[in-house]
């Protein structure tokens, strides 16, 4: 059977312009690739969004499509353009033919190192090899999510992205003072990927959760945000990354006894965004 690209969850009834997504959150680490990979089954889920989609369950309820992936980011990354192949990866690559520190860092679409810089091959693979898983999930998953976006414009006038993430406790601890790590970084591309209200408004609305809230730093947003979010256009992309802590044990790759209530709390927070995305409630936005 093949391996497909995507889950789409689909509400009974469409009830905003939001879209949600869940482009690292995929686990499907098959047999070809842990052949392929010099790493153990704990060592390459290290930069894998573990179990975000799972946090994000009830949002169809909200009436939202949710689309998750299934491909786990170090195959490949879904937040990353086509061209940022690495040459330290894929053969026949050009050094310097697309730089940026991304690539320099091993983190291209098809990603050279997991968490920590962990190599995941010893060597490299072929550029046919990277082309084909391209076509066969990058291409899926990027045509269903423009397609979501386009039926939500068509019916609300606007669309509106929310790409979901996590960040490891660790990289969040060396960019902010002790106390004051933030639980919640909102990624707007400083503001080039949704239109103020918006970010503002999901901003107010995790603060008044409790939540220790930032804004781009150390996370602006990547491909997904800086490809969707247009906001001249009426299309808006915001970039969530939530700290794993609250949530899970890192090291054991398992949900911890917080998992439930940031579940909830997620979902009150989608719920009350829908109303602000749709025009419903401004006062969050004011």
């Amino acid at each position: 059977m093949p391996r497909q690209s995507f889950r789409l969850f689909r509400p009974d009834a469409i009830g905003s312009p939001v879209v949600v997504a869940s482009p690292h959150s995929g686990r499907n680490y098959d047999w070809d690739f842990m052949s392929a990979t010099v790493l153990d089954g704990d060592r390459i889920r290290s930069s894998e969004d573990a179990f975000v989609d799972l946090l994000l369950e009830d949002t169809p309820s909200l009436g939202m499509p949710l689309l998750v992936a299934e491909m786990p980011r170090a195959f490949l990354d879904l937040n990353r353009a086509t061209e940022e192949l690495d040459p330290a990866v894929v053969r026949d690559v050009p050094r310097g033919s697309v730089a940026n520190p991304r690539i320099t860092s091993g983190l291209g679409v098809i990603p050279r190192v997991v968490a920590q810089g962990r190599a995941i091959y010893d060597g490299k693979i072929s550029r046919s090899e990277a082309r084909d898983r391209i076509e066969q999930f990058w291409h899926p998953y990027h045509a269903q999510l423009a397609a979501l976006m386009d039926e939500a414009q068509a019916r609300f006038g606007e669309a509106v992205l929310v790409d979901c993430h996590s960040m490891p406790h660790e990289a969040i601890e060396a960019s902010a003072p002790a106390g004051r790590t933030p639980e919640i970084v909102l990624g707007d591309r400083f503001g080039a990927g949704a239109r103020p209200e918006l970010v503002d408004a999901l901003e107010s609305i995790f603060s008044d959760q409790g939540f220790r809230v930032a804004r781009n730093a150390p996370f602006a947003g990547a491909y997904v945000v800086q490809n969707y979010g247009k906001p001249a256009r009426g299309r808006h992309a915001i970039q969530i990354e939530i700290d794993r802590a609250l949530y899970m044990d890192e090291a054991a790759m398992r949900p911890t006894a917080g998992f439930d209530d940031l579940k909830r709390a997620l979902t009150d927070t989608f719920a009350r965004f829908a109303d602000v995305a749709r025009g419903k409630d401004r006062v969050a936005a004011e």
